[in-house]
């Protein structure tokens, strides 16, 4: 996962609130918030399983978020 692959998952996860959730909440299995752990250069998808398991996000909506659809 990339970092723009995270950041499109948390808007479509999240909507308005995914820029407050990615600056304001410290992730339980990180110790720092989503911003500072990229800042920090860890990588977006270990972000993202950690900010799923705080934010109890199913299993269904976690594989593949963020992808683009294929183009045709």
């Amino acid at each position: 996962m990339r970092r723009s692959e995270f950041l499109r998952a948390v808007d479509v996860e999240f909507g308005a609130r995914g820029s407050a959730i990615v600056n304001d909440l410290v992730l339980s299995g990180i110790g720092r918030t989503s911003s500072e752990a990229l800042d920090a250069g860890v990588p977006p998808r270990d972000i993202w399983w950690a900010l799923c398991a705080d934010m109890d996000v199913p299993v269904s909506h976690r594989h593949g978020a963020g992808r683009l659809e294929p183009r045709r």
